[in-house]
């Protein structure tokens, strides 16, 4: 029991400072601020756990089975967190229904909130003989697939945000959301130890283990939101005043035109170099309209405007890379074709060649060497 309480006043120490760190965060204000109201919450949840695990007392019955009803309000926060990063959008009161498990759950509870001082004691001493805290099979059921339901909610709404930036941002990579990702993983894990321990009643298997759990998750959570970069929360670009609904498959006739501009921009002014380029700004040098260049690349070029671009930058890299007399890095090559890291110019260049940038100048440098000899 002891060594529990450490752990868990270690991880709430951890979310105190996480909160304060996130509430500070100039970047990504109303999400982080959001993140830092949950963590803060998670953190007086496994402060109470602390104290009572430290020394269980009747006393501390209410406020140890308040907080052990806390879960079922962070998949809810969790969507809310997503929406907040996604849309750059904040709390209004609309956003009350989201907290209905939780009140669900606190109302399930009623009786034993307003049971009195004996009547704690009471209880207290059948919990200590081996009873189990009260509860009905079909609610706790219903609040399982709840919580996990809006976690799967928060990572739908973060796929669609994804698909949108491959269709937007040349630089999709650097604000793809991944920590979310890891965030709803961790959260899964923890809910399926909850319910393996519920249903199965494994004595290994048990709350200490469940919040111990969570203790790691606030660590992961700690340090993948404070390396998080600024999220672009941008509206999807609505059709220009000229758009034409053309019938399905047939092609705008200016498709041609689209094309052969885009490809002198790439050729002629190298555009893909800018790093942070987007579909608005490639359309305003191309003088078409942001919807006509956008179907040009899907429908003509096959792939996300983030595939297109991606393309020719790896094929400016890999013509750098195969000159033996470019003596430049690697690295000074992928910042000069538009990348700004190391990683994703690597697994791009891979993606596309099906071998590494390093493999790739090794194996034209020999070739080179090959030719001078002969």
């Amino acid at each position: 029991m002891i060594s529990w309480s450490l752990v868990f006043a270690i991880g709430a120490g951890q979310a105190a400072l996480l909160a304060l760190a996130l509430w500070r965060r100039p970047i990504n204000p109303q999400a982080n601020r959001m993140l830092a109201g949950w963590v803060a919450l998670i953190g007086a949840d496994l402060a109470v756990k602390a104290v009572y695990f430290h020394g269980p007392a009747p006393e501390l019955l209410k406020a140890y089975r308040l907080v052990s009803l806390l879960p079922f309000l962070y998949g809810s926060l969790f969507y809310l967190y997503a929406r907040a990063l996604t849309e750059a959008r904040g709390l209004d009161r609309r956003d009350l229904v989201h907290l209905s498990g939780f009140v669900v759950a606190l109302l399930a509870n009623t009786g034993l909130f307003l049971q009195d001082a004996a009547q704690d004691r009471a209880f207290f001493e059948a919990l200590r003989h081996g009873a189990h805290w009260p509860g009905r099979p079909w609610l706790d059921i219903l609040l399982f697939g709840y919580s996990l339901s809006y976690v799967i909610a928060g990572l739908v709404r973060v796929r669609r945000y994804r698909r949108g930036l491959l269709q937007r941002r040349s630089d999709a990579d650097r604000m793809s959301l991944h920590w979310i990702d890891a965030m709803a993983v961790s959260q899964i894990v923890i809910w399926c130890i909850a319910l393996v321990q519920w249903l199965a009643r494994i004595p290994w298997i048990d709350y200490p283990l469940i919040y111990g759990a969570v203790v790691g998750w606030v660590f992961v959570v700690g340090y993948l939101s404070l390396h998080q970069v600024a999220v672009a929360a941008e509206p999807e670009p609505e059709p220009a005043a000229d758009a034409k609904l053309e019938p399905a498959g047939v092609d705008d006739p200016r498709f041609p035109a689209v094309e052969a501009r885009l490809l002198q921009l790439m050729a002629q002014e190298q555009l893909y170099r800018e790093p942070a380029l987007t579909i608005g700004q490639l359309a305003k040098r191309s003088g078409y309209p942001e919807y006509l260049v956008s179907d040009v690349i899907n429908r003509r070029f096959e792939g996300h405007f983030w595939d297109y671009i991606n393309r020719q930058r790896v094929e400016a890299a890999r013509v750098c890379l195969a000159d033996a007399g470019d003596t430049r890095t690697i690295l000074d090559i992928a910042y000069a074709c538009g990348y700004t890291s190391k990683s994703t110019f690597n697994a791009a260049f891979k993606r596309q060649l099906a071998q590494t940038p390093s493999a790739y100048r090794q194996r034209h440098a020999g070739a080179a060497s090959t030719r001078d000899v002969d």
